[in-house]
């Protein structure tokens, strides 16, 4: 009996030990006050297999994909624009292009979806009632894609 008990001792020790480990999701705070972000404010559509994806690195996968950063130029152009200028350059917001960051959490995806979500100082409040979590992954990639700044300072690129 003894040997049967340790036997199936071992076997779920081998069990458990070769089962590959899930991955916590990565902590969203709000840029300001630090508290945990509530994702359930979200507009409704983005909890897409990309957003799960970057839920687990803290990474945009939209980052290098061609066709995404057209439709967040489009989502930009509509949202974003007129605060930030037609090619993020500044107006009433910040400059987006370069390598000044207001936030400098911003140097990383997970910061700047941090700030975007739930809103900064100033005009920038929450987007989360304009933009569904996948959208503002979007905008984030044409953000990326057209950066005029200097990569060692691109904390995404890393």
């Amino acid at each position: 009996m003894k040997f049967k008990t340790l036997l199936s001792g071992a076997a779920l020790t081998l069990t458990v030990m070769g089962m590959p480990t899930a991955q916590a999701d990565i902590t969203l705070r709000h840029s300001l006050t630090g508290e945990v972000l509530d994702l359930s404010f979200a507009k409704k559509g983005g909890n897409t297999d990309k957003f799960k994806q970057f839920m687990q690195t803290g990474k945009n996968p939209y980052n290098s994909d061609e066709e995404a950063i057209k439709k967040g130029e489009s989502l930009y152009m509509t949202g974003c624009s007129g605060c930030h200028g037609h090619e993020a350059e500044g107006k009433l917001g910040p400059g987006l292009a370069d390598d000044y960051w207001t936030y400098p959490r911003n140097s990383t995806d997970q910061g700047l979806f941090e700030l975007l979500f739930g809103g900064a100082n100033g005009m920038m409040g929450p987007q989360y009632v304009n933009f569904s979590t996948d959208d503002m992954l979007h905008i984030m990639a044409f953000i990326r894609h057209i950066y005029k700044g200097d990569p060692k300072k691109a904390d995404w690129l890393k």
